[in-house]
C-alpha cells in the first residue's frame, strides 16, 4: 500500500491526473497519491495512459472516467509493485493535455468592478453587459505552458496617459492573474451547444490558471476588441488536473444572480466551488482569493461559449478569469492589490506594485473533499526573465 501522510491533500478523495516522465523515458499519464505518482500504463495495462497527454483518455467520456477512478482507489488501496510507483521529487511534470483551444472569461464581479473603478473612475464600475453575460476574450492555445516554465518578459506597444504617442519596449507593468481553469473532456459539434446541466458530464477536472498580463500594452491595445498581446504570451497552468469527480465536496452556491439570467444560463443545480487560493510573490503570500466568490459559475461559461453553435473540443481549456473577494488581501491579481500601482505592497523588506526580472509568483489552491478531507491543485508558478 502506498504511504500517504496524514493531512495529505493528495489522498484518495482527491487523485489528480498529471503528465510525468523519469529519466530515459517518454512522458505518459499518471495519479498522484499521497507523494508518489503511479503509473497508469504499467499499473492498469491501459495504451490510453502511455500518451504524452491525457486527450485521448478524456476522450472516452464520463462513464469511462467514473470507472476509472473506482479502479485506480482500488489498486491504491492493496498492494502496488514497487516498479509502477515513484517519487514525485524524482518525477519531471509536463503539460497535462495537448491544449485545443483556450478562452479566459471575466467572471468576478469584485474583480470586474475594481477594475472599472481604476480604469473608468467617472463611470458606473460594470458595462452594461456584464451582469447578463459571462465575458470573455479568445486567447492562444499555443502558449499555455506547465508549471515550472519560465516567463520571458514581453515587448510591444504600451503608452502611459503622460505620453502624446507610444513606444516600443519591455512592458513596464508586468502582472499576473490568479485563476482556475476547467478542462473539456468531450466536446459538442458545430451548430450545436452545451446545456448548462451537462458540465458535469463534459469537463474532465480542473487547473490552477496564472494568466500573466501586460497592462501597458493591455491598456494601449484592448479598445475596442479586446486583449491581445497583452496577453498571448504565455499562460501557465497547474501540471495536475484535479478530476470534478474530486470535487462534489466542494460545490456550493453562486452569490445571487440580479437580473435572472437568460434560460439558457439558469442552472439546476449550482456549480460554484468553495476553492481557496493564496498567491506568493517571492515567497511572501500576498493574496488568498476565494473562488467561492465568483458571480458566473464554470457550467454558465461552457454553456455560454457554445450557444452560438461554436464547438467545443476534448483539450479545451477555459478558465474563470481573476479571481477577487471583497476584501484587498482576497485580489488575485496586483494591480488590484497596489490599486493600479498607487498603493505598494512591501515584499522582503521592498515597495513593489509590478513584476520584476527575476521575480517568481506561485499560486497554491486547496478545497473540500469527501469524508471532511482537504484535497490540493498542487501549485502554478512561473518565474520571470528580462526581455529578449
Amino acid at each position: 500500500m502506498i504511504d500517504i501522510p496524514d493531512g495529505s491533500l493528495f489522498g484518495l478523495t482527491n487523485l489528480p491526473y498529471g503528465v510525468f516522465s523519469t529519466p530515459g523515458t517518454e512522458p505518459r499519464v499518471g495519479v498522484r497519491v499521497g507523494d508518489s505518482v503511479v503509473d497508469l500504463a504499467a499499473a492498469l495495462g491501459d495504451e490510453v495512459f502511455a500518451q504524452p497527454a491525457l486527450n485521448a483518455f478524456m476522450a472516452q467520456g464520463h462513464d469511462r472516467w467514473v470507472q476509472v477512478r473506482q479502479q485506480i482507489t482500488e489498486l491504491v488501496s492493496g498492494e502496488v509493485p514497487d516498479e509502477v510507483v515513484h517519487p514525485v521529487a524524482e518525477v519531471r511534470m509536463h503539460l497535462p493535455i495537448e491544449v485545443a483551444d483556450y478562452v479566459d472569461f471575466y467572471a468576478s464581479e469584485h474583480h470586474a468592478s475594481n477594475l472599472g473603478r481604476l480604469f473608468r473612475p467617472d463611470s458606473e464600475p460594470l458595462m452594461p453587459n456584464w451582469k447578463h453575460l459571462p465575458v470573455a476574450y479568445h486567447g492562444r492555445g499555443g502558449t499555455v505552458v506547465v508549471s515550472g516554465t519560465d516567463i520571458v518578459r514581453p515587448s510591444g506597444q504600451r503608452k502611459a496617459p503622460s505620453e502624446d504617442t507610444p513606444t516600443f519596449g519591455p512592458c513596464r507593468r508586468l502582472d499576473i492573474e490568479a485563476e482556475l481553469g476547467f478542462i473539456v473532456g468531450t466536446g459538442s459539434d458545430l451548430g450545436t451547444s452545451v446545456p448548462v446541466d451537462e458540465f458535469g458530464t463534459r469537463v474532465f477536472g480542473a487547473v490552477l490558471v496564472n494568466d500573466w498580463s501586460a497592462r501597458d500594452i493591455q491598456a494601449w491595445e484592448y479598445v475596442p476588441l479586446g486583449p491581445f498581446l497583452g496577453k498571448s504570451f504565455a499562460t501557465s497552468i497547474s501540471p495536475w488536473v484535479v478530476p470534478l469527480l474530486a470535487l462534489e465536496e466542494a460545490r456550493v452556491e453562486i452569490p445571487p444572480q440580479s437580473p435572472e439570467p437568460l434560460q439558457y444560463l439558469k442552472e439546476s443545480e449550482p456549480w460554484g466551488l468553495d476553492v481557496e487560493l493564496a498567491v506568493s510573490w517571492n515567497g511572501h503570500e500576498v493574496s488568498r482569493p476565494p473562488y467561492r466568490e465568483m458571480y458566473w459559475s464554470p457550467a454558465q461559461m461552457l454553456a455560454h461559449m457554445t450557444v452560438n453553435g461554436a464547438t467545443s473540443r476534448t483539450g479545451d481549456l477555459y478558465a474563470s478569469g481573476t479571481i477577487s473577494g471583497p476584501e484587498k488581501d482576497q485580489r488575485g491579481a496586483f494591480i488590484e492589490l497596489t490599486w493600479g500601482g498607487k498603493e505598494p505592497l512591501s515584499i522582503g523588506g521592498e515597495e513593489r506594485t509590478f513584476l520584476e526580472d527575476g521575480d517568481e509568483v506561485a499560486i497554491t489552491a486547496t478545497a473540500p473533499g469527501a469524508g471532511g478531507t482537504r484535497i490540493g491543485f498542487g501549485e502554478v508558478t512561473g518565474r520571470i526573465l528580462p526581455a529578449t
